[in-house]
């Protein structure tokens, strides 16, 4: 029997029903009873970084954040794309981790998702160079872009694209053979 293993799931946009907020249940929904994931909601909850304020405890949500992630086998990120970047909220909680470590060598998957054609590519590609930087084990091969999503999920969000449900299912395989390999 294979082991349980602790996934935290963490969307990049502040909107309750944001396609990427969406895709990320989505995604849930099509993983291995394996997978536990727990879904980190408390982007909005977390000061602005400020390096003074990044002391060994810092304020109560960032230890909370800091914890969360700590606890976890690997991490799933659904972001959508702002202004050509990384969503504000989602580039704090990063910021929250450069100097304490708690991603270090963690498995990791990005989904960008957007209904413009290019997919989210910028904030994709923004986001692995931030990852890289934290130290944090990026699994490029389950790493995707996905354009046209409003079209391959509906409003309830549920995958209606043989195509991208397929890619979506093999992505949490990688994920879930990378934390069974750190076991």
């Amino acid at each position: 029997m294979k082991k349980e293993l602790n996934i935290l799931a963490i969307s990049g946009s502040l909107r309750n029903q944001s396609s990427n907020t969406l895709l990320m249940h989505a995604m849930i929904k099509l993983a291995t009873p394996n997978l536990r994931f727990e879904v980190y909601d408390g982007l909005s909850d977390l000061p602005h970084f400020n390096p003074d304020l990044d002391i060994e405890e810092g304020p109560v949500p960032v230890q909370n954040w800091r914890e969360r992630l700590e606890h976890s086998d690997g991490v799933l990120i659904c972001t959508p794309e702002y202004g050509n970047g990384v969503p504000g909220a989602l580039k704090n909680v990063l910021d929250w981790i450069v100097s304490s470590g708690e991603w270090l060598n963690k498995p990791t998957i990005v989904i960008a998702a957007s209904p413009s054609p290019m997919g989210g590519d910028k904030a994709h590609a923004s986001l692995l160079l931030t990852l890289k930087m934290i130290n944090a084990q990026v699994l490029q091969e389950g790493c995707l872009t996905i354009p046209y999503i409003t079209l391959k999920m509906n409003k309830e969000g549920v995958i209606i694209d043989s195509k991208t449900q397929h890619a979506l299912q093999k992505s949490l395989t990688i994920l879930e053979e990378a934390c069974n390999l750190k076991g």
